[in-house]
């Protein structure tokens, strides 16, 4: 499976959007200071996820949440928990 995800940072409540093929080790990574874009906004927090067959479609969810359009629907998705 591949996953597109969201983390919110605990330090300035800002969402970062990816997708990989292993959640569980991709989010260590993020909290243990590996990921370079992640590093000063730790700790992060896993706030969405969702699964896919095929990593083309990962990627694709991926991109499309980084828009205009795909982070509104995205904030609509999480009106509740992208506010705590």
């Amino acid at each position: 499976m591949y996953y597109t995800y969201v983390l919110r940072s605990q330090k300035d409540k800002k969402l970062y959007i990816g997708y990989c093929a292993d959640l569980r080790k991709r989010f260590k990574e993020h909290n243990k200071g590996e990921v370079s874009s992640t590093k000063p906004r730790k700790p992060l927090e896993l706030i969405f996820y969702e699964s896919f067959k095929d990593k083309r479609d990962a990627k694709r969810r991926e991109q499309y949440f980084k828009t205009t359009k795909g982070k509104s629907s995205l904030y609509q998705i999480l009106r509740n928990s992208s506010k705590d």
